[in-house]
């Protein structure tokens, strides 16, 4: 099966499981789940177009086992994340921008956590880089152990097998390996969403704070500055006299 590369071609999922197979699929759905250098992988579509290898025999391993080593995978992968964030703390906010790191990806997690709370370890494993920092996240606010392992184990389930037991059924209809790249493109679109839907609202919100600012002067609710004259009624006094 000839894939179109996303990208360079050590991204490109076809190019990733035919070289280093399953060990490699591991590794990669392991580090994307928790640690810092692990956000720029293709976690979809690579577990999508590993279910539709399974399924034509091209990647020689029954469907549960793979499904079974990815979850852990991922499960591993948050609990070192988590781990990383009680140890690192406060002082991942406070880390300078580098190639691989930068820091408005910690704070996008960290709003992302703050909004959704403990369910944000299941929805985040949808969301391509803000999965990679909100178990950190969790471990940064020193979210309850047993509720972060319940709601991991939740989502490594959900993103891990469900993507790869979905790229498995698909990969039973002709269309799908007639339009493969289409595919996996698509899956790569639809993932991004999220993160382009939640850029839009922080402008769309930091316009009207802005505009909001505008007409409150200086933001404190008191008249503009320079506006010394007397008020209407202390007008009406000195009119009087």
């Amino acid at each position: 099966m000839n894939t179109l590369a996303l990208g360079p071609s050590w991204l490109d999922p076809d190019y990733l499981l035919n070289t280093f197979g399953l060990p490699g699929l591991l590794l990669i759905v392991f580090a994307e789940s928790g640690l810092l250098i692990g956000f720029f992988l293709p976690g979809d579509s690579l577990l999508f177009t590993t279910g539709l290898l399974v399924t034509t025999g091209q990647l020689k391993y029954p469907l549960w086992l793979v499904c079974t080593l990815v979850a852990v995978a991922a499960i591993v992968g948050d609990q070192v994340g988590y781990l990383f964030g009680r140890k690192v703390g406060p002082a991942l906010f406070k880390r300078p921008d580098s190639r691989l790191f930068k820091q408005e990806n910690v704070e996008k997690a960290h709003e992302f956590f703050e909004k959704h709370g403990p369910k944000s370890l299941v929805l985040a494993r949808f969301v391509p880089i803000v999965r990679t920092f909100t178990p950190i996240i969790a471990g940064v606010s020193r979210m309850n152990y047993r509720s972060f392992i319940t709601y991991n184990i939740v989502g490594a389930i959900l993103w891990g097998v469900g993507v790869t037991v979905l790229g498995a059924m698909l990969g039973k209809i002709d269309f799908v390996h007639e339009h493969i790249e289409m595919i996996l493109i698509l899956i790569v679109l639809i993932s991004v969403v999220p993160i382009v839907v939640e850029v839009l609202r922080a402008r769309s919100q930091g316009k009207k704070a802005a505009a909001a600012e505008a007409r409150d002067g200086d933001g404190s609710g008191r008249p503009p500055a320079g506006g010394n004259g007397p008020a209407p009624g202390q007008r009406g006094r000195h009119a009087k006299r």
